[in-house]
């Protein structure tokens, strides 16, 4: 119930975000935060990251639905007790939903954090690249010792 729960907060905060800036920014408009280096800028993305396939709205989608269908398939397949995964596939669950409900209501997605020297992103982009991580350093942590009997994989007693 907690994956679920802080895969809803996360689209919610989004969501809310998204919000604020299409209701108080003009299309274009930013305004700086820190100084020119980081700046909230409302810029409309019909592409996927970095606006790769332009105008491939639908498709995106479509792949938006696929991997949230995906990630809650896996969320039942290793031991829910893996705190890092499902911490992992919470935050890619709700960033994908919440960039997914953008692409479905609007046709766009959403993005203002603009932190010069990157392409726009928002709230629902961070979540994601939060929940790869934690599923990478999750698959790359080491498995715990195999015992056999009384004797580990290497033939110790």
């Amino acid at each position: 119930m907690l994956f679920y729960l802080s895969a809803l907060l996360i689209v919610v905060i989004d969501q809310f975000l998204k919000y604020l800036v299409v209701k108080f920014m003009y299309l274009g408009q930013s305004l700086p935060v820190l100084n020119d280096a980081v700046k909230i800028t409302y810029v409309r993305n019909t592409g996927a990251a970095f606006s790769l396939f332009v105008g491939f709205s639908p498709y995106l989608a479509f792949v938006g639905l696929v991997v949230a269908v995906a990630v809650i398939y896996f969320h039942y397949r290793p031991p829910t007790a893996n705190l890092t995964l499902q911490i992992g596939l919470s935050c890619l669950l709700g960033g994908s939903i919440g960039n997914l409900l953008d692409r479905i209501v609007r046709s766009y997605v959403v993005d203002y954090l603009d932190i010069t020297i990157w392409p726009v992103f928002n709230f629902a982009d961070i979540m994601i690249n939060i929940g790869v991580f934690f599923i990478v350093f999750n698959s790359l942590k080491s498995p715990p010792e195999q015992k056999e009997e009384g004797k580990d994989v290497s033939g110790t007693v």
